[in-house]
Order: structure tokens, then C-alpha cells, then sequence
């Protein structure tokens, strides 16, 4: 008898991400034509994991799946320290994922600041320890345990925020961290988040339930405990799997309008490195904002601090030239038109 369908599930997703990763390398490390010096090092690849369903889901299923491949698995918690008695429960999820047959494993301790509201500043600091965790141990690939209807909310909170069709797009399967343009894979983007639980559950997996994740004082947390059972009542259910399609369609959209902008870019730029207005307002606007965009960050603007309206702005300076002044935007960079060209610089 096979194991339960939930588990067959995250260890079937698992086991396809791990495949992704020693395709990426020259030869995998248990590849007889390849003498040992030539061989690479076995890859190691750890799991965040907060002790939920979904990590803890994730957690069992890399460290059954890791072993098959000759994959090295570890994992990593972090205490964000928000909660009292945060420290003693990091220490029992890291003592969990040691049980499960996961080395290296560490708990990291993070101080969360305040710039970007709560979410996102706990968000960066997290994602900031995950990236020193992998450096340090030089692992390959750190799996997080992102479920669809995480998904589905990141979609929903994107259109609230009125970012464009970027921030539609949602998370991506693979992103990056500094010097490593893949570290970060999610393998449970097409499963629901009942299934990591359901998996859970079958295999007796103790499971810690954040609070944070039903106070309603946290964006996302409303939005999962109202926003989106408010539309399966008005709309019927696949609500979720649609706005995780949408995710698809829109980050297959936005990575195409991507690379037209970055070829665009070389083309509108004059031999000193100046962006021609004239060249720019012929581009299609949606072409026009993302070299814009580029440009105000590569001068030094903050990308998670630049929003739509900071680029719309920058944008009447191409198509709405009035003799208007410079246009200020986050970094102390500024833009502005001279003689038909384009500088945006740090102010």
C-alpha cells in the first residue's frame, strides 16, 4: 500500500524541484562517467521551515526525497522574536527537523524593523537570514513552503495595491538571493494548503499554528479569513485556483514586456548614457515604464520603495512636458529633463 495521497502529493512536488536542481549542474554526482575530481560536490539544499503545516510538509518530504538523490538536506528556522516565547519554539522546530534526518539544521534569531509596515519588514528580515543561512553552508537551493492560496493572496494584495501586472504575476517557482539568481524554489505553488495539512496529519507530524496568521490586525491575515471566503460566496469555489492561473499568465506576460524593455533600453540610450525623450515616447507605455523603472533603480532608488506612481510621474516628464521641474523619488534619486534627454541620478 502506497502512502496516503496528501503525502504522495508534497513528495511527488518535492522530488520534482530536486530533480530541477541536479539538472542544473554539469553532471549529477552520481554520474559514472565522470571520474571523482570531476565531480561536483554534493549539492546541499535546506528547507525553511516556521514549524506550520506547510514547511513542516515541505521539511518531511525533502528528507525523504533528499537521500534517493544523493542530495545533502538541511533546514532552517527563524525566530523573528515577535512573540514571547519565540526563541524556545524556534529551538523545538529546529529540533524537529534534526529528528526528521535533517543536517545541517539552524536557528537563526532576526531583529525586525519597521520600514514597510510589519509584514514586510519581518518579510526582510527574514529572507535576509535564509540568505546568510545558505551562504555560510553554500547550499544550493533553499525550498520555502509558498502553497496556491498563499498565492492566490499575494495575487489579491498585488490588484489591491494597483502595481501593475508584475505584481499580479506573484510569486515565482524560482527566485533569487544575493549571488545566487535560483536559490529560493517553491515547490507547493500548485497544491492547496489542505494538502501540506492533510500531509501533516497522516504522518503525525507536530505543527504550530503562528497566531499571527489569524490576527486580523495583519493585511493577509484578513484577507485570508475574510477577503477570500467573501468571494468563493459571491463567485462559487475555484476562485483560488484561477487567481493562481492569473499568477502564471501575468508573470509570462510581465517577463516578455522584461525583455522587450531591456532591449528597448539599449536603443533609447545616447552615447553618454542618457535616456533621448523622443525615443522614449515612441515606445508602447507599458515598454516605456519598465526602462524608466530600470533606470530610477540602477541610479540607486529602492525597488521596494518605488511604486507606480513614483514612475507615472517620471513618465509625464516623456509624454506630458510642460516645463516641469525635477521629480524627486525614494533613494534621494531624482529625474529630470535637459535638452531632450533624460538624468535620473542620486540628487
Amino acid at each position: 500500500m502506497g502512502p496516503h495521497p496528501a503525502v504522495a502529493a508534497i513528495r511527488l512536488a518535492v522530488r520534482r524541484v530536486l530533480h530541477d536542481i541536479l539538472s542544473e549542474h554539469t553532471s549529477s554526482p552520481d554520474d559514472p562517467s565522470a571520474s571523482p575530481h570531476e565531480r561536483p560536490p554534493t549539492p546541499l539544499v535546506l528547507v525553511a521551515c516556521s514549524g506550520g503545516a506547510d514547511s513542516m510538509a515541505l521539511a518531511s518530504a525533502l528528507a525523504f526525497e533528499a537521500p534517493k538523490l544523493a542530495i545533502r538536506a538541511g533546514g532552517v528556522t527563524v525566530d523573528h522574536g515577535l512573540q514571547p516565547g519565540s526563541d524556545l519554539r524556534a529551538d523545538e522546530v529546529a529540533l524537529r527537523l534534526r529528528d526528521i534526518g535533517l543536517d545541517p539544521v539552524e536557528s537563526v534569531a532576526v531583529t525586525v524593523g519597521r520600514q514597510g509596515g510589519p509584514e514586510a519588514a519581518a518579510r526582510d528580515a527574514r529572507y535576509a537570514a535564509l540568505d546568510a543561512v545558505a551562504q555560510r553552508h553554500g547550499a544550493t537551493a533553499v525550498l520555502l513552503g509558498h502553497t496556491r492560496d498563499d498565492q492566490a493572496e499575494t495575487v489579491l494584495l498585488g490588484l489591491a495595491r494597483g502595481s501593475g501586472i508584475r505584481s499580479l504575476s506573484g510569486m515565482a517557482a524560482v527566485s533569487g538571493g544575493p549571488g545566487a539568481a535560483r536559490r529560493y524554489r517553491r515547490p507547493f505553488l500548485q497544491l492547496d494548503r489542505q494538502t501540506a495539512r492533510k500531509a501533516c496529519m497522516v504522518q503525525a507530524l507536530p505543527v504550530w499554528d503562528d497566531p499571527h496568521n489569524a490576527d486580523p490586525a495583519y493585511t493577509r491575515s484578513r484577507l485570508r479569513h475574510e477577503g477570500l471566503p467573501a468571494l468563493e460566496k459571491a463567485l462559487g469555489k475555484g476562485v483560488v485556483e484561477a487567481l493562481a492561473r492569473t499568477a502564471q499568465l501575468s508573470r509570462d506576460d510581465a517577463d516578455a514586456l522584461d525583455a522587450w524593455a531591456g532591449q528597448a533600453a539599449t536603443a533609447v540610450t545616447d552615447a553618454a548614457g542618457l535616456l533621448e525623450c523622443a525615443k522614449l515616447y515612441a515606445l508602447p507605455p507599458a515598454v516605456r515604464r519598465r526602462v524608466l523603472r530600470r533606470a530610477a533603480i540602477d541610479a540607486g532608488a529602492p525597488a521596494g520603495s518605488l511604486f507606480a506612481r513614483h514612475i507615472e510621474e517620471v513618465d509625464r516628464l516623456i509624454t506630458g512636458w510642460r516645463g516641469q521641474g525635477a521629480i524627486n523619488l525614494p533613494g534621494k534619486v531624482v529625474a529630470q529633463r535637459q535638452g531632450g534627454r533624460l538624468v535620473i541620478r542620486q540628487g
